[in-house]
């Protein structure tokens, strides 16, 4: 007879006559004891539907029950993955508890497809109660299989879903990576802020495509990040540490042979030449990879070995990565600085930065050394038309963007060098961050000094310039004035006073803005005929009282957020006014047409703007952003701004006498060396607005040479800044003296431009033997260039 077994039938028997709601209540105590279980009990014993009951057992709602009581409020999110056993081998559950309101499925599906599952089916059970709360059952199909067993998955699975929920981890490609490598949401997020960084370089591949290469070789994207965490995790000992990721990364050069995909080939070569090329991370600081407070991950990298890096190369950069912000900071030298600003450029931000701090490192020769550069791009920005919840937010990038960098620099405690805690050093002493406003952070100085004071940072309040206790750039004009000091010169060559005798311009900017509104006022004798923003478009073809003009400019430029639509109309001439940008048609006048020379009767606003650019004036100035001007011989590709590529004109179209380039990038070089041979008469956006970076630089160093006074108590911080603003003329007038100093030694340089060529030649070859000097980057000519120069009885031109 075959076996019986009666205790077994009995418990089932017993079981049955309990009923579902008893053996919950059982199931309840068990796990909890008499007194919370039954409280518990209490709770939820009428709570689950007859459809729950049906498709779970008691002892799976006591489960759920455990999990219903851990949610703290709406918007808090519980999870659990499991599996039936009658479900197949790839087929998973994935229970999701949630209190007051069911969760749309298209909030759920994408971040489960990201993670590589497919949707089979999905049941809501909604239980009822004081706070009433809701499960969602989905049945989900890995269609490749899983590498780890379930019960190894479970915690990663459940918290890198909570994470993206939560919006701690975002949700794309890269999150495969917890089913093809048994990666953690920590680990996939240094793959993912990798990953960013790579397609900032340039790498050619979308984060989409680097995403799916490193999900296709799971076994080198682990490798990968062991290489990492043997390099910087703090609690390796260094000698281990050392010879472990000699021998991981022995081994991927190894498995890297293997890999029959070029395009994945290089993908992950790439990430590991930049984990080894990386020098600190504050990855393991505690709470960075939570944003539990303002410091996103941050790496700082020793880019001029970075294979994959665009020439030219800057000696080191920090790249900053989170779901609310990215941005990087490029640096020439250890000692080195610049301006930060808020980029609007979310998929090359990079490319923005680094033709700054080309500029930048000219623009510094006069002060330090090296320059700096850095760029934040926001990535959860609100919609403009909220200007509060915008600026909010953006401000809240750029803190996070500061705390970020300053985490991992080191400190100054009377003379001797404070590390960063919980952080490996690849490299040496790092403590110059110096950093100052640009583009859209012109009012932040005084956030980041914050920061900055806040931390003990040694510089205190002279990390970062311009702030409210220190010298206001726009107050000042200094920018203008500086590079008014190069218009003055070029027309005082011309035998025209700038300041006596009239001449005409046309600018790119608006009243408001620092460069061009300090500009416009630096000469009561202006005849400005057209100026454009991205706003208005600004046209007087025929300027009559330049005085009259000169103070409504003023009266704007007083004006807080004043646009061109605040000028007074009956100052401008016959045919003139001021036309919107996002009208389909401007009408032009007949005053307009012969001015520009053109005979069409009306023009879109960027078929005008196009025109105006090669219209006839003395002076184009200019004061806002964007690249304007291109070589004949360069596509807009080239220019590097997309927006403005309708607009664009070449260098040997224009027909100005002289160009200012108070802002940046107005004009790439090689369009500068066209305009130069055309006759023109410029120098460089980096020769003509380097004051501002002069006048900070001198900020910065006499609050370092203040700060010890201020240490031992000969100075308090009140007589302190007293002082400082004592001395902001004299300030001014140091920081223009340079500016009349370098145009006057260009032009020097220009005057013997064909006798002094072999010498000039002779400097090149010197500078690129011994200065980094890259002639091709910076569009110099070749040896077989210079002897062209030679047959044509030429020299190099004033840009140059």
């Amino acid at each position: 007879m075959p076996q019986v077994d009666i205790p077994s039938i009995n418990v089932k028997i017993a079981e049955a006559a309990q009923g579902w709601s008893d053996r919950l209540h059982a199931e309840l105590v068990d796990r909890h004891g008499d007194e919370k279980g039954n409280r518990l009990n209490y709770l939820y014993r009428v709570r689950f539907t007859a459809s729950y009951k049906e498709a779970f057992t008691p002892p799976q709602a006591a489960y759920d029950v455990a999990k219903l009581e851990r949610l703290l409020d709406e918007r808090d999110l519980q999870v659990d993955f499991y599996n039936h056993l009658a479900d197949g081998e790839n087929c998973f559950r994935l229970k999701i508890y949630h209190l007051n309101h069911l969760i749309p499925l298209s909030s759920c599906m994408p971040i489960l497809e990201n993670m590589g599952f497919r949707v089979l089916s999905e049941h809501s059970y909604e239980i009822k109660g004081d706070s009433t709360s809701f499960i969602h059952d989905f049945v989900i199909e890995r269609m490749e299989g899983c590498s780890l067993p379930r019960e190894q998955l479970k915690p990663f699975v459940e918290e890198l879903f909570i994470q993206v929920w939560a919006g701690v981890s975002e949700d794309d490609g890269f999150n495969e990576l917890v089913l093809t490598s048994g990666m953690g949401w920590r680990d996939i997020t240094i793959v993912r802020a990798y990953g960013k960084y790579l397609r900032q370089l340039g790498m050619g591949f979308t984060p989409e495509y680097i995403a799916d290469g490193m999900v296709k070789n799971a076994d080198l994207s682990a490798q990968l990040i062991a290489l990492f965490k043997a390099r910087f995790d703090p609690s390796l000992k260094k000698k281990d540490s050392t010879d472990l990721a000699k021998s991981i990364a022995d081994d991927l050069c190894a498995q890297l042979e293997n890999v029959s995909s070029l395009d994945h080939d290089r993908i992950l070569r790439a990430y590991q030449n930049v984990i080894e090329k990386t020098q600190r991370t504050n990855a393991y600081q505690p709470g960075v990879m939570e944003g539990k407070h303002e410091k996103a991950l941050a790496f700082k990298i020793r880019s001029s070995e970075v294979d994959e890096a665009p020439l030219p190369r800057p000696y080191a950069e920090i790249w900053v990565y989170s779901p609310r912000v990215e941005g990087v900071h490029l640096r020439g030298g250890p000692i080195a600085r610049g301006g930060l600003r808020w980029s609007d450029r979310q998929e090359d931000f990079r490319t923005e930065v680094l033709g700054l701090v080309k500029a930048q490192q000219v623009k510094n020769a006069v002060i330090v050394p090296q320059g700096a550069k850095g760029g934040f791009f926001p990535k959860k920005l609100p919609p403009m038309s909220d200007r509060a919840a915008f600026m909010e937010e953006g401000v809240a990038s750029y803190r996070s963007f500061i705390s970020s960098l300053l985490s991992l620099t080191d400190n100054l405690n009377e003379g001797d060098i404070v590390q960063p805690k919980d952080m490996v050093i690849q490299d040496g002493d790092d403590p110059y961050l110096v950093v100052a406003a640009d583009k859209g952070t012109a009012t932040f100085s005084d956030i980041a000094n914050g920061i900055s004071e806040g931390q003990s940072f040694w510089l205190d309040d002279a990390f970062a310039s311009g702030g409210s206790q220190g010298y206001d750039h726009k107050k000042m004009g200094i920018t203008a004035k500086g590079a008014w000091v190069g218009v003055q010169r070029h027309f005082r060559e011309m035998g025209v006073d700038t300041q006596t005798d009239e001449f005409t311009v046309v600018g790119v900017g608006d009243m408001s803005g620092d460069v061009f509104g300090n500009g416009m006022l630096l000469s009561k004798t202006i005849r400005l005929k057209a100026a454009f923003n991205h706003m208005h478009i600004f046209i007087d073809p025929n300027p009559g009282d330049t005085k009259a003009a000169w103070k409504e400019r003023k009266r704007m430029f007083d004006m807080p957020r004043s646009s061109w639509t605040d000028f007074d109309a009956k100052l401008i001439s016959k045919g003139g006014g001021i036309f919107s940008r996002a009208d389909k048609s401007i009408r032009l006048s007949k005053e307009i047409k012969e001015w520009l020379g053109v005979d069409a009767d009306a023009m879109t606003p960027t078929e005008l703007i196009h025109v105006i650019l090669k219209a006839e004036a003395d002076l184009l100035w200019f004061g806002g952003i964007g690249t304007y001007v291109r070589a004949t011989t360069e596509t807009d590709a080239d220019a590097g701004d997309r927006a403005n590529d309708t607009l664009r004109v070449t260098g040997e179209q224009l027909k100005f006498k002289v160009v200012g380039e108070g802002g940046n990038l107005g004009m790439t070089q090689r369009s500068r060396i066209e305009y130069a041979r055309e006759g023109g008469r410029l120098n460089t956006d980096f020769i003509d607005n380097s004051a501002g970076v002069d006048c900070s630089d001198k900020e910065v160093n006499i609050k370092i040479l203040l700060r010890e006074a201020v240490s031992k108590g000969k100075l308090n911080r009140d007589e302190r800044n007293i002082l400082l603003e004592s001395m902001t003329e004299e300030v001014s007038e140091i920081v223009l003296s340079d500016n009349y100093l370098q145009t006057q030694a260009i032009s020097l340089a220009e005057a013997q431009a064909v006798s002094a060529r072999q010498y000039h030649l002779g400097l090149v070859r010197a500078l690129e033997r011994d200065g980094g000097l890259n002639r091709e980057i910076e569009y110099l000519p070749s040896d077989e260039g210079f002897a062209e120069l030679a047959a044509n009885e030429s020299g190099l031109t004033r840009p140059e």
